[in-house]
């Protein structure tokens, strides 16, 4: 396959000048460009995004990294991007690890991948990236904004709603309602953004005089099929808790189908509150109550700061993210006799 050096030899031209006649940008002379067009079409070369960007010295195109593509978390993000950067005139390349691997080397081999790819920047979403990832980057970090994490060493490049809080707000929520007798379904250990949600749920509910050490607390990962299971380890139980707060939105909506194939109602015997507020969460049945993660504006300021840094624009970057409770139709006061 013809590269664009190899039209460059041919014309007996440089590397720079057969890329400025490729991406019409900048001047040749007209008979130097003719040249170079007869070798294109001698060659039948189709140059590359790299060789089309090297007059403009950019690719247009963003890299982003998610851990899977499953699920409903990481749909409204990438469509965020994308819409940004088609309005921008730039593209998204999304890569995405597949569980095959090890988290940690699926991630660093989907970032390299995108730097592979000639990436002007690159937006990382992952639980398993560590800090000497970021450090072995290189310069390329620079570029780099990561998501729903931190990172001291890129401190400005990292943005994320406040989990500590959020877990502060759930437990708020189900103590407004005169909940005590509660169960947690929490997402895996490894995951900084659940251990920051669980330390403020169970940080508030200590505050407030319940003993947090009698709580029972089911480990997920995530993912539907959890919330399925921890609701069989619920109702296997000797007796159902007044509510249940779920890690994410995803295992509440897992909870709640097991507990209506098993006759339990919702709210009328127990409680149900998600985390995230994710689309899926308003067509759950019942309505899923939820913890409203500003995942769009956190996404939003991020790809901002990321476009201000690689193409020198002016955008509006947020630091902080407003995190509220929106309330639907699973979670009421206790009932007056539970389930036993």
């Amino acid at each position: 396959m013809a590269t664009i050096k190899d039209v460059a030899r041919l014309a007996g031209v440089g590397v720079g000048t057969a890329s400025r006649v490729i991406s019409g940008n900048g001047s040749v002379a007209p008979a130097t460009a003719e040249r170079v067009r007869k070798v294109i079409a001698q060659l039948k070369f189709r140059p590359s995004q790299t060789a089309r960007s090297l007059g403009a010295g950019t690719s247009k195109l963003i890299g982003v990294y998610i851990p899977f593509l499953r699920g409903t978390y990481y749909t409204p993000i990438l469509r965020t991007i994308d819409l940004v950067l088609r309005a921008q005139g730039l593209h998204m390349v999304v890569a995405f690890g597949e569980g095959i691997e090890d988290e940690r080397v699926e991630t660093k081999d989907g970032v390299r991948f995108l730097l592979d790819r000639d990436c002007d920047g690159l937006i990382v979403l992952s639980n398993a990236i560590q800090d000497e990832d970021i450090k072995a980057l290189g310069p390329a970090a620079r570029q780099v904004v990561v998501l729903n994490r931190h990172f001291d060493r890129i401190r400005e490049q990292c943005f994320t709603a406040d989990h500590v809080q959020g877990g502060v707000q759930a437990a708020r929520a189900l103590l407004q309602h005169k909940h005590k007798d509660i169960a947690v379904v929490s997402g895996p250990g490894s995951s900084p953004d659940n251990v920051a949600r669980l330390a403020g749920f169970m940080g508030e509910l200590a505050l407030r005089g319940l003993d947090t050490s009698k709580l029972l607390t089911v480990p997920g990962d995530f993912s539907n099929q959890a919330g399925w299971d921890a609701a069989e380890v619920l109702l296997s139980a000797k007796r159902l808790p007044t509510a249940v707060f779920c890690a994410n939105d995803e295992m509440a909506i897992g909870l709640l189908s097991h507990f209506q194939e098993r006759g339990v109602s919702v709210p009328h015997e127990v409680s149900v509150l998600g985390y995230d507020d994710s689309p899926s969460a308003e067509f759950a049945a019942p309505r899923l109550t939820s913890v409203h993660i500003p995942s769009h504006e956190v996404t939003l300021s991020g790809l901002n700061w990321l476009l201000n840094r690689c193409y020198g624009l002016e955008l509006p970057v947020a630091r902080q993210f407003d995190i509220s409770v929106t309330w639907r139709a699973s979670v009421a006061a206790p009932p007056a006799r539970k389930r036993g």
